[in-house]
């Protein structure tokens, strides 16, 4: 992701056009060759170290902020580690009592301050030499920390992912955003759900006629807390889109310091190209935690984790497991909501409720929630913090059928 002074973008009217490279041109691929070729040898160097390499090979070039965002993706591929002996804070503990120690004596005696001093004297008495200490007084600290690995990648691919990232950057931005898909499988339709849902987003799924849906999403500046993680997560959830052959997709901003109204709009006729692997969708670990714990301790139902998207007449659901009663041979259907306030997840159980009553659960978690209204708890909704307890759920299903 790139932060915000590293955003190229320009303005027609109220539109927002992130300025993206061409994935081809010899000039971008170049120096997008010479910055690999940087991390690529620098290995050990500490961050400070690879950010004075980078001042030099930038300088005061035209693409200069181009260049500063592509590094900034290398960055990001870089597993770094803090090189310390001893626990850095641990020693600046130590530093900064003796400190003031030294400085009472020196002010009581009219001496002057002398750090050399302090420094003697906490390498004694942490038995290390002057310049270890010296070392790890800011071992800790961002600039110090050494790369340990770095995640290689092609010039292409690291310009593609550039282009991505701006638009991933600009979405943070967004209050609401509209997308329209057609065309495609229904594997792939579900596929793009089910990321929806495994994102946490809020939104709202609808059919339309040509093998298409219409989906509407929250924007992180729609919502009262939490808007910071929430941006990450529909960012995220981006490059799933971009897997899609056809899309169009139209995001509401709240531009700039004076939040600005703008717009920014994304199709696949901007060829964006997705850095994510197509192959199926990320489950949280919660859900596989549960899954794991109700296949284990309960008895009387079966879970399926992979239900097919239920159409209402007011669009499309898509629950995240399915519940059969063994006796009976009758299904409850259960979701695992994502971010919510209770406005939403109030609106969300009445429409199900309307068409599919006593046959599904929800399963907020508290720590997704994004409001303090206090509300009335209905029967088809579990709260949990972590993870959902099988047998709470196992009971409420149980209640649904009775």
């Amino acid at each position: 992701m790139l932060t915000g002074n590293l955003l190229r973008v320009k303005y027609h009217k109220a539109a927002v056009r992130p300025q993206y490279l061409d994935a081809r041109d010899p000039q971008w691929l170049a120096a997008a060759e010479d910055l690999l070729d940087l991390y690529r040898n620098a290995a050990q160097q500490t961050r400070g170290e690879v950010q004075t390499d980078l001042v030099e090979l930038v300088g005061e070039s035209p693409a200069a902020l181009v260049l500063q965002g592509l590094a900034k993706l290398l960055d990001d591929r870089c597993e770094y580690e803090i090189v310390a002996e001893r626990p850095p804070e641990g020693v600046r503990e130590a530093a900064f009592q003796t400190s003031a120690i030294h400085r009472a004596a020196m002010h009581a005696s009219g001496g002057a301050f002398d750090r050399d001093t302090v420094i003697a004297a906490v390498a004694h008495g942490l038995k290390l030499s002057a310049e270890e200490i010296e070392t790890l007084l800011f071992a800790d600290l961002k600039d110090e920390a050494r790369i340990l690995k770095f995640d290689d990648i092609a010039p292409e691919a690291l310009v593609a992912r550039y282009n991505v990232a701006l638009a991933q950057s600009v979405l943070l931005k967004s209050v609401g955003v509209e997308v329209k898909i057609w065309g495609e499988s229904q594997a792939r339709y579900r596929q793009l759900f089910r990321a929806l849902r495994f994102r946490r987003l809020i939104a709202v799924i609808r059919e339309e006629p040509g093998n298409a849906f219409h989906l509407r999403i929250d924007g992180p500046l729609s919502l009262f807390s939490a808007t910071q993680k929430y941006g990450l997560q529909l960012a995220l959830f981006l490059p799933q889109l971009l897997h899609c052959q056809a899309f169009e997709l139209k995001a509401e901003l709240r531009w700039g310091a004076e939040r600005k109204d703008k717009t920014f709009e994304l199709s696949a006729a901007d060829g964006l190209r997705s850095h994510a692997a197509d192959h199926g969708t990320f489950v949280p670990k919660e859900f596989d935690l549960f899954a794991a714990s109700f296949r284990g301790t309960i008895r009387d139902w079966t879970l399926a984790d992979d239900p097919a998207p239920i159409a209402l007449p007011d669009g499309v659901w898509v629950p995240d497991f399915a519940l059969v009663h063994g006796p009976t041979g009758r299904i409850v259907y259960l979701e695992l909501f994502g971010y919510w306030r209770a406005v939403d997840l109030a609106k969300h159980v009445a429409r199900l409720q309307k068409h599919l009553p006593g046959r599904f659960l929800i399963a907020a978690s508290q720590q997704y929630r994004t409001d303090d209204e206090s509300e009335s708890v209905p029967e088809s909704v579990v709260h949990y913090r972590r993870t959902p307890s099988a047998e709470q759920i196992a009971k409420a299903a149980a209640r649904l059928l009775r």
